[in-house]
């Protein structure tokens, strides 16, 4: 969910469709570069399901929550440095170099984590490709922006988030595919490596961006490839844009003082709506369902690896399902109300997620001391066996809880009915299911965890066609031209620091707290976001810079944001 969708009419779909046969070319350059999306989405998603297998192999990163959360993370903390340095190689070196280093960075990492013969190595491996998640999630859309014709752009930019989306659905399948092969995770990480060398060797071929070239004095070169882009009527109007594009763009480079962008009443405000909702996208929860999936499908009562992979193939799937539902509703339904909606659909399945794992801890299957001490002779988990006197009261989140060297291995008769608590190691796991008993240790067996699926399902359903897309596209819009770059980064590096500061903590607070008090402190930051989108959001929907300009200069504040407003040519003709 870091990068962002540009909407586009349906015609201009129909347009794309079309190159096919008019101008393969211009297709060729964007699904080349769209690649990176697909590793960013890829490298995103593939850590929920490969660490499941990495606890089983790596007994540290299965006692240690923070060690599993600094696996996921660490991709995320790569990419705000990759995302920071690519800004600068972008202007530098180019946007077709960059694209080439970030496969080189996403290779490397997928050939280190592979290969990895303890966590460092995978966390080494994982920073890698964050670094290449950071540089493709700017360079990708940007290169595509510059190769495509003005009137299929928006299509085209498109591209890259369906890739993204596309690429952790691809990472739900693969993780599925290899449950059952020698090495598991290690497949599941190393497979990145072959789009990589694919977009390598394809980007090998093609040119650099004419914008780029342009600015850089290369006026020739720029020239012949937009030939190849534009048909002949349209070539000479697009170079002569391309060449006043430039010189303003040096102009206005040259007049930005970064203190503006404080004391600018109209910048301050557009930067607090841009930033603000950014922010509100990472602490509604949104990468704790995409990086964990398959985690919070075991805290919901479902104790297989496979099953927990395949059940979060329903949120992945929806996730790139609502990428492009929003596409056809965000230029008719507009972007407050539609961020509103996504909200408020947040708050309700977040409310049904916290109901749901309450009743499941204060539910959960109690533990017997004849399964325990007499079935399990021997494997008896110490801490229950310590606590014996009291052993009555324990039930199954009570094992759990006790010690990450406990496990909880359900009745053969019913998984609700009482189990036992044992030694949580493989030989144990092995021994609880010679006999046909499902073993947890993340969450409990349940009744209600159908219930858990419904909730997940719901959200993502109302989180990514709103809430997923809207706060890239207000950021694309807010801000004033010559303030928009900076703008942009400042909104971007929030996001991703918001990511991390999710990712990294995430596990420890269901620890900490509860899963279910997990769940509703995010509804509660949903709450208040939907306050916040009524404060400070402005509807921009088919709004010119001038006039989102002259809104921020007034109040925000729109309570009647649904009724339709009259189009600019309308209040001219008036």
């Amino acid at each position: 969910m870091e990068g962002g969708i540009h909407p586009a009419e349906v015609s201009a779909f129909r347009e794309c469709f079309s190159l096919a046969s008019t101008n393969p070319f211009v297709l060729q350059l964007a699904f080349s570069a769209g690649i990176g999306g697909l590793l960013f989405g890829y490298d995103t998603g593939v850590i929920s399901g490969a660490l499941l297998y990495i606890r089983n192999d790596f007994g540290s990163v299965d006692k240690k929550t923070v060690l599993q959360e600094s696996i996921v993370s660490m991709a995320v903390a790569g990419a705000i440095i990759g995302a920071a340095v690519g800004g600068v190689m972008n202007d530098r070196i180019g946007r077709k170099l960059s694209i080439l280093i970030a496969d080189f960075l996403f290779f490397l990492g997928a050939v280190v984590m592979a290969a990895a013969v303890n966590p460092g190595m995978l966390i080494v491996g994982r920073v890698l490709v964050g670094l290449g998640v950071g540089m493709a999630s700017m360079t990708a859309p940007l290169y595509i922006s510059e190769v495509s014709p003005a009137n299929i752009r928006g299509a085209l930019v498109s591209t890259n988030s369906f890739f993204i989306t596309g690429g952790q659905f691809l990472a739900y399948l693969i993780n599925l595919a290899f449950t059952k092969a020698p090495g598991t995770w290690r497949w599941m990480l190393g497979v990145a490596g072959v789009p990589a060398v694919l977009q390598f060797f394809l980007m090998l071929w093609l040119p650099e961006s004419p914008r780029w070239l342009y600015r850089k004095g290369k006026e020739a070169e720029a020239v012949a490839i937009m030939k190849r882009i534009y048909t002949p009527e349209l070539v000479d109007g697009e170079i002569e844009a391309l060449r006043e594009s430039v010189e303003s763009e040096k102009e206005d480079s040259e007049k930005i003082n970064i203190t503006e962008i404080f004391t600018t009443k109209t910048v301050r405000k557009g930067l607090i709506a841009g930033v603000g909702l950014q922010i509100f996208q990472q602490f509604t929860g949104i990468n704790t369902v995409m990086y964990y999936s398959p985690t919070i499908v075991q805290l919901a009562g479902f104790a297989s690896n496979r099953t927990a992979l395949l059940l979060s193939l329903i949120t992945s799937g929806l996730n790139a399902l609502g990428s492009i539902v929003s596409i056809f509703f965000i230029d008719r339904t507009g972007r407050k109300k539609l961020l509103l909606i996504s909200l408020t659909g947040c708050v309700i399945s977040l409310g049904l997620l916290t109901a749901v794992f309450y009743e499941t801890s204060t539910h959960s299957p109690l533990v017997s001391r004849v399964e325990s001490t007499t079935n399990f002779n021997g494997l008896t988990c110490p801490d229950y066996q310590a606590l014996a006197a009291n052993s009555k009261a324990w039930s199954c989140v009570t094992c759990l809880k006790a010690s990450p060297d406990c496990g909880f291995c359900a009745s053969s008769v019913s998984k609700i009915a009482p189990g036992a608590c044992l030694i949580s190691n493989s030989t144990v796991r092995d021994t609880c299911h010679k006999v046909d008993r499902q073993w947890y240790t993340r969450g409990c067996p349940s009744n209600f965890g159908w219930l858990a699926l419904i909730g997940l399902a719901l959200y993502i359903s109302f989180f990514s066609p709103g809430m997923g897309t809207v706060p890239w596209l207000v950021n694309s819009e807010i801000y004033p031209l010559r303030f928009r770059g900076i703008c942009g980064g400042i909104a971007a590096t929030a996001c991703w620091i918001s990511n991390l500061i999710v990712s990294q903590t995430f596990l420890s607070l269901t620890e900490g707290i509860g899963t279910a008090w997990t769940f509703m402190l995010f509804g509660i930051v949903a709450l208040v976001g939907i306050y916040f989108v009524l404060l400070f959001v402005p509807e921009t929907k088919g709004l010119p810079i001038e006039e989102i300009e002259k809104m921020l200069a007034g109040r925000t504040l729109q309570l009647q944001f649904w009724k339709k407003r009259p189009r600019p040519e309308q209040n001219n003709k008036a």
